[in-house]
């Protein structure tokens, strides 16, 4: 019977380990910025693939950058993407892996290598009030 009794006491000990193994989960918590990320650049691919400028520009920062020479931020965007049949570059480059660059997330991820002098079209997505926003989309 002490045997039963001394295996009965090895169990609160696999309970402890079980319990220890419980912060771990807390690392979801901590990427959830990247879910929140996902699904904001999932709704934005969407958008843009069916050209919704409605949803795209509820997306957008204010003062949204879409040229820089010469610079021109805010309205006219859409009418610059139409009249430079920039829609597929845009699809392109937002199917890109997205890193962190600073305060933004861009794409693609050459763009945050400084070694590369990366000159290309480029997108930055950046948080606002806690949001996620589409913050530029350029070239040079």
């Amino acid at each position: 019977m002490f045997g039963l009794a001394a295996g009965g006491c090895k169990t609160p000990p696999k309970k402890t380990a079980a319990h220890e193994k419980k912060p771990a989960k807390v690392k979801p918590t901590q990427e959830a910025t990247d879910v929140d990320f996902d699904g904001f650049i999932s709704r934005l691919r969407k958008a843009v693939a069916a050209h919704d400028m409605n949803t795209i520009a509820s997306m957008m920062t204010a003062d949204f950058g879409y040229s820089l020479n010469p610079e021109k931020s805010g309205e006219g965007v859409f009418q610059y993407w139409d009249e430079n049949n920039l829609w597929p570059e845009l699809e392109g480059i937002l199917s890109e892996t997205f890193v962190k660059k600073q305060d933004y997330m861009v794409a693609p991820p050459q763009f945050a290598d400084p070694s590369l002098n990366y000159d290309g079209y480029r997108a930055g997505i950046r948080r606002v009030n806690g949001s996620w926003k589409f913050a530029y989309f350029v070239n040079g």
